[in-house]
């Protein structure tokens, strides 16, 4: 069997001072997921509640959605720049991007 890797994105549904992410945004992300892999699960509905705690500060807390994306490649440098960029677009310091191999079964 050939590996397949899964790809999660995990989108903040706000940015840092409070202001909603639109739906606009959040179907134009699911639309260029499709374009380029083919097929999104997009995780809309309910809000995961993130929680983490940076270095030396109080918890921080964020409602999510989450990206998932299967691909037969593994594009680190596209996955980077796309981070990036949504980094940017949502003004955050990190959005959370994970890889995982995976076999079908």
């Amino acid at each position: 069997m050939v590996p397949k890797f899964l790809v999660e994105l995990f989108i903040p549904l706000n940015t840092p001072d409070g202001i909603v992410v639109p739906a606009s945004t959040l179907e134009r992300i699911k639309e260029e997921l499709t374009d380029r892999f083919g097929g999104v699960t997009a995780f809309l509905q309910s809000p995961a509640d993130g929680c983490w705690k940076p270095l030396s500060r109080a918890v921080v807390h964020d409602q999510i959605a989450v990206f998932e994306i299967m691909t037969d490649d593994a594009d680190h440098l596209w996955w980077s720049s796309y981070r990036k960029a949504l980094e940017t677009e949502l003004r955050q310091e990190v959005i959370l991007a994970r890889l995982h191999q995976v076999v079908l079964l």
